[in-house]
């Protein structure tokens, strides 16, 4: 049997979103399992794949074995009109399989996004990529206000997970504030993941 990780899944587009899933997965490594780091590709409009087969460069290219198999699951998108990108909603929607073995079913989660403006949904967002993980039945892990970071920041950062201001230009860097929230992320996950899996054992 392979050793379980945390599976941080995502899409980013300008790599804000990719650099959330870096500091997530030092957040899951720090709490002692292995993080797995993949993406989905671009679709077109007509929802077709339309990035090479292999991506050139930063994480492989999500399976459904990724994530059938893993402990637990960070999911990341940047903000598409207050929903989750496209590519990583044509990717949850591949997924029935699992959702009629119950493959995920209590296996902890936790989202995370990133937006063009500060009040651009990042929570809208965050709830849109939560709802088919309800229906996978895995259980969601937020952010508690006991992170204090999510009483200070002055950018991103919500309870339903952490988020990020990139700015209109999309150059902003995530602020020390955002960075302890993703890192407070995966720590939870990997927590949260042990805590599950140690009675099984």
């Amino acid at each position: 049997m392979s050793a379980p990780y945390i599976l941080v899944l995502f899409y980013s587009r300008h790599g804000a979103t990719a650099e959330m899933a870096r500091h997530i997965a030092r957040g899951i490594e720090q709490g002692g399992i292995e993080a797995r780091l993949r993406t989905v590709p671009a679709i077109s409009t007509e929802c077709e794949a339309v990035a090479p087969s292999i991506p050139e460069d930063g994480a492989l290219y999500a399976s459904l074995d990724d994530l059938k198999n893993c402990s637990g699951l960070a999911l990341g998108s940047p903000t598409r009109f207050g929903n989750m990108a496209a590519p990583l909603k044509y990717f949850l929607d591949g997924t029935s399989n699992l959702w009629l073995t119950g493959a995920l079913v209590g296996k902890p989660a936790g989202v995370f996004t990133s937006t063009a403006s500060l009040h651009g949904g990042q929570e809208t967002t965050l709830l849109s990529m939560i709802m088919p993980l309800l229906h996978h039945g895995m259980l969601i892990t937020g952010l508690p206000y006991s992170e204090s970071a999510l009483l200070n920041t002055t950018g991103g950062g919500t309870p339903y997970g952490p988020s990020h201001h990139a700015g209109a230009d999309g150059k902003r860097k995530l602020d020390e504030h955002e960075i302890a929230l993703c890192r407070a992320l995966g720590l939870r996950l990997a927590a949260t993941a042990q805590k599950l899996e140690s009675p099984r054992g």
